[in-house]
């Protein structure tokens, strides 16, 4: 994985801030406008199957998971995964992509999607939403929305609205 002393461990409320700096510096203002960030907006995390990474006491990662409705079914939302640029390619985005996935099998969810890099997300076993099956407030590449069955046959039915959970 890496050969950082690297600590996972689930998203405390504490860390928020330190996360929003992080993502900040990741990615820049202009994440509030994409439409992943629309489904997130006024929803907690799930503290219990997101996740930080720490070097010592420095944040330098975190992922979190928000409960969503794809056509009225529960589902997980997946992202940001955001990796402190000086500590990328060390394998940590992996590390809490692969906690928190195996947290949801665990604690029993069956759907999860994200808006991603295919190229990068099929080592998870995400795939490609068939075209049409899904539809995300706002503008979105339909190519970059991913789904993973937790449960096989899970997205087998699925079809219609994403929305928030609330």
């Amino acid at each position: 994985m890496t050969d950082l002393s690297l600590a996972l461990a689930p998203l405390d409320a504490a860390d928020l801030a330190a996360i929003e700096k992080l993502d900040d510096r990741a990615f820049g203002p202009g994440r509030y406008a994409l439409t992943a960030y629309r489904l997130r907006e006024g929803v907690a995390p799930d503290v219990h199957l997101s996740c930080v990474a720490r070097v010592g006491t420095l944040l330098v990662g975190a992922n979190r998971i928000t409960h969503i409705r794809c056509g009225g079914a529960p589902a997980l939302l997946l992202g940001p995964v955001t990796v402190d640029p000086p500590f990328r390619s060390r394998g940590i985005a992996r590390a809490m992509i692969e906690r928190s996935l195996a947290a949801a099998r665990e604690a029993g969810h069956k759907l999860v999607i994200l808006v991603g890099d295919e190229p990068y997300y099929k080592r998870y076993g995400f795939k490609r939403t068939p075209a049409g099956r899904l539809v995300l407030p706002g503008p979105v590449d339909p190519a970059r929305v991913l789904y993973l069955e937790l449960v096989e046959g899970a997205f087998a039915d699925i079809r219609g609205a994403v929305s928030r959970a609330v």
